[in-house]
């Protein structure tokens, strides 16, 4: 059962919709329509001789919209630095969708994932908030999704990543910024209880603040320098953030 937040945020969300939609078609019409990155998979450092087998899940971030090739973008990030955190040759493989919600995921996508990868990492809750899923349905999509995956690859290990910052995104007006973000937040809260009835899944439940990488990056960027288009990340952001999952997923005890 969820707290009476979420019920009191969804009657909120309801009482604003027509604001939403009126505000989302207007921000739709601004936002330029980038295309998915090319070239979803690929092998980094084939001179290591121990192997591991990436495949990335999700929506439009793990699409890679905003880069050109997967190699500049998230995924291809991540295999390298896995690859030299653990001192493999990584297989890397990207399953992705822009406008994918998990059911779609689930629906639509895990079919495609072939062989046995060792590590699966997961993408998703942009398109859920902006569909206003509830909180319940989110978490209950979510533990199908990781049913049909542990029951397909029951030896892989499964990563979600971080919500997406949707406060943060330039593009979008403070009510969608407010109602949406309250949302995903909810929606990370509901991921972090399904998570922990299973073995080998894990989520990255740090919220992500831009503000803290302008400063690591001693002032050199300004937030609009972490979107490619108010939305989707940049190249910078990308990278950015791969380090952090492959940071993550280093430090879990199949990482040692």
């Amino acid at each position: 059962m969820f707290p009476v937040k979420h019920l009191l945020n969804r009657i909120l969300s309801l009482a604003l919709l027509p604001i939403l939609i009126y505000q989302g078609k207007s921000i739709r019409k601004k936002v330029p329509r980038l295309p998915e990155a090319k070239n979803p998979e690929g092998v980094t450092n084939s001179h290591f001789t121990d192997e591991l087998y990436l495949v990335t899940l999700g929506e439009s971030t793990i699409a890679g919209v905003g880069v050109d090739f997967h190699k500049n973008g998230f995924t291809g990030t991540l295999a390298q630095k896995l690859s030299i955190h653990l001192q493999k040759k990584v297989h890397w493989k990207v399953i992705a969708k822009s406008g994918y919600t998990a059911k779609k995921v689930t629906d639509r996508l895990v079919e495609k994932i072939e062989g046995r990868p060792d590590i699966i990492v997961i993408g998703l809750g942009g398109n859920d908030a902006f569909t206003l899923n509830r909180v319940s349905k989110w978490a209950s999509d979510i533990d199908i999704l990781i049913r049909v995956l542990k029951s397909k690859f029951p030896n892989t290990i499964l990563i979600f990543t971080n919500m997406p910052p949707i406060k943060e995104f330039p593009a979008f007006t403070n009510v969608v910024k407010w109602t949406i973000g309250r949302l995903v937040e909810f929606h990370g809260e509901a991921l972090t209880q399904v998570v922990k009835k299973y073995n080998n899944v894990y989520y990255m439940d740090e919220v992500l603040q831009l503000a803290l990488w302008v400063d690591k990056l001693d002032g050199k960027y300004k937030v609009d320098d972490f979107f490619s288009d108010g939305v989707h990340p940049s190249a910078l952001t990308y990278q950015l953030w791969a380090g952090e999952v492959a940071t993550f997923i280093k430090d879990l005890p199949f990482g040692e």
